[in-house]
């Protein structure tokens, strides 16, 4: 038979027709576009799509519902779109329809908060401090959520605009309405420090000596004791409040044995123009590749600036694998850590600003140590080791800690020998007298006390002719350290303020100072080891805290261990001595000069090795059945 004339198979035939059954969005769409849909039945399908993860659905209905609806409630339509919205990103539609909400119902507060954080987002500080202070100076006042709510987060910005006085006035109302407010108790004792505004524990509203005992941060409870038991309730408390209870089963038993090289990963925040960024290059680029393979776990920020770019650079090209956890969750993050087989995974951050201690809490790695930008305690459960020394991690500390320490055998400070230094200026560059004795302190303002700052007027008044140079951190800093020394009976010249300059400008001003004065019980880190290296002496004083025995740790390391002293009344006889025999003090400078460098403190290469050792010792032990 002719195929062409062959019937059509059965299979072939059209399908028959079935019944038409409307999409339900679509027919909300159509009530709304048409005016129909009433406003609860609308916030009920709204909600209900972004529920099914359906909010461009969601913001649909809102759009299509806006363009006809009215009513005393719109601006609940208009509020619940713009946030929507802005779940999906569209900043710039969110702020439209937020200010629809304003139109329908003026000083909404629920739309000058969300107005507020788009407009930090893209920048415009004014406008979100603005929209915020619509809220807590409306009259009548907004119910307490939102008015705690806008002074709480415009004292943040405002502090990190560095506008200490406003953020404090805004702190201090905030706590006069609610007490029981940590995270703002936090902030208000750091901000005094930040201005060394005294006492630092200055009570506010019903807030109790406790509370503001309780909601003091590590860092800040660091620079107000060596109480070592306090610093250790303070990284409790956080760690209970903050952190995520860590896996019944730690990560790194999940992946395969680890064999070859040991893997060693830094994990950091601050890998760049950093304390920890400005110490570790030369740890990075000497690390025996032969033993060794390092790898960076990262989630530094990028800058524009050269001064930083260079220093990441530089820090980047030391490693072996760099893997970027910006914007990768701590599950993931903790994930990648044991995909790679890391031996000893090394936390350079600790509970310090930006840190994410949820991923040591996985144990990613077999062997989880701290190291250098948290210089005590952080009793993290994913954390059992801390480097150190037997200076700043005595026996009577270990009770206070809940890391092991691995005892490196000189110093457990690694520094840069590559440090760029500017030409050496003039004191007139800078302002200071020729004839000058000068004492100086360039820490941080927050690290100040009004003890230490006391010993400071004692020693420049029994030194005459002596003035002390220090860093002009903010305005109310300044003022309040003058009035400190005014109060103490010294003249306005014997303090002389020192601008921020580059890293090299920096470095090369140390040269005209005489003796530095540290800083209790927080003491120098980074800047001991800078004016070490410029050959600049400096008199510590030793607590019995990890961060109150660096400078200590590093003088001994260096060969100087007389300029450690272990009370106020010792710190200040031995400030005087010295400002009193300048001949003394260009004693220790030459000795400074001449041997410093060379002192096992700056030894690099061997307290690199010292590092890999113990490394090793204990990656092999971990890899041991």
């Amino acid at each position: 038979m002719d195929s062409s004339l062959a019937p059509t198979p059965a299979a072939a035939a059209a399908p028959a027709l079935t019944l038409y059954v409307p999409d339900p969005h679509e027919e909300l769409l159509h009530a709304a576009r048409q005016g129909t849909l009433p406003l609860p039945e609308l916030l009920q399908q709204a909600n209900a799509l972004q529920a099914a993860s359906k909010p461009e659905a969601a913001a649909a209905l809102y759009d299509a519902w806006l363009a006809h609806g009215q009513g005393a409630l719109r601006h609940i339509a208009a509020f619940n779109w713009g946030a929507v919205l802005s779940q999906l990103g569209r900043s710039e539609q969110a702020e439209s329809a937020y200010r629809m909400a304003l139109q329908s119902l003026p000083g909404f507060a629920p739309a000058h908060l969300n107005l507020g954080h788009l407009c930090e987002r893209r920048g415009d500080v004014e406008a979100a401090l603005a929209n915020w202070r619509a809220v807590f100076e409306a009259t009548p006042a907004p119910p307490q959520e939102h008015l705690l709510h806008a002074l709480n987060n415009s004292a943040r910005l405002l502090e990190v605009q560095r506008r200490y006085p406003e953020a404090e006035a805004l702190m201090r109302r905030s706590l006069e309405i609610k007490a029981e407010q940590n995270d703002v108790i936090q902030h208000y004792v750091h901000i005094r420090q930040k201005q060394c505004a005294w006492p630092h524990y200055l009570p506010v509203g019903a807030v109790t000596p406790n509370q503001l005992l309780m909601g003091t941060s590590l860092l800040a409870t660091m620079g107000l004791s060596d109480d070592p038991a306090l610093q250790l309730l303070s990284s409790v408390r956080f760690v209970h409040e903050k952190v995520p209870k860590p896996p019944a089963v730690p990560l790194h038993r999940q992946t395969p044995p680890r064999t070859g090289k040991i893997k060693v990963g830094y994990l950091s925040g601050d890998l760049h123009m950093h304390a920890v960024g400005l110490l570790t290059p030369e740890l990075f680029e000497l690390h025996d590749r032969s033993r060794f393979e390092v790898w960076a776990f990262c989630w530094t920020p990028e800058s524009a600036q050269p001064v930083f770019q260079r220093q990441r650079q530089r820090i980047l090209k030391a490693m072996d694998h760099v893997v970027r956890l910006g914007g990768v969750d701590d599950n993931t993050a903790a994930k990648l850590i044991a995909q790679a087989g890391i031996d000893v995974l090394v936390d350079l951050q600790g509970l310090t600003a930006g840190a994410r201690p949820a991923i040591l809490g996985h144990r990613a790695a077999p062997v989880q140590v701290s190291y250098l930008g948290l210089p005590g305690t952080s009793a993290l459960p994913g954390v059992d080791w801390m480097l150190a020394d037997r200076f700043v991690m005595p026996p009577e500390l270990l009770p206070y800690c809940t890391e092991k320490p691995i005892y490196l055998p000189h110093c457990y400070q690694v520094s840069d020998r590559q440090r760029e230094v500017a030409p050496m200026p003039t004191r007139a560059q800078y302002g200071l007298p020729e004839d000058a004795f000068v004492f100086a302190s360039f820490n941080n303002n927050h690290k100040f006390t009004p003890e230490m700052f006391g010993a400071w007027m004692r020693i420049l008044a029994q030194v005459p002719n002596s003035l002390l140079w220090l860093l002009a951190d903010n305005d109310t800093a300044r003022a309040n350290m003058q009035a400190a020394a005014a109060a103490a009976g010294l003249a306005p010249e014997r303090l002389h303020f020192a601008p921020r300059v580059a890293p090299a400008e920096y470095l090369a001003r140390f040269q005209l100072i005489d003796l530095m004065l540290d800083t209790f019980p927080f003491n120098a880190g980074t800047t001991a080891s800078d004016a070490l290296w410029m050959g600049t002496p400096m008199v510590t004083r030793a607590g019995r805290t990890y961060i109150s025995r660096m400078a200590g740790s590093l003088l001994n390391a260096i060969g100087l261990p007389d300029l450690v002293t272990e009370n106020l009344a010792d710190y200040e006889k031995l400030a005087v001595t010295l400002g009193r025999n300048p001949a003394r003090v260009k004693s220790i400078r030459r000795y400074l000069h001449e041997h410093g460098r060379s002192s096992p403190l700056f030894d690099l290469p061997q307290i690199v090795r010292d590092i890999e050792t113990e490394f090793e010792r204990l990656a092999l032990a971990a890899r041991t059945p």
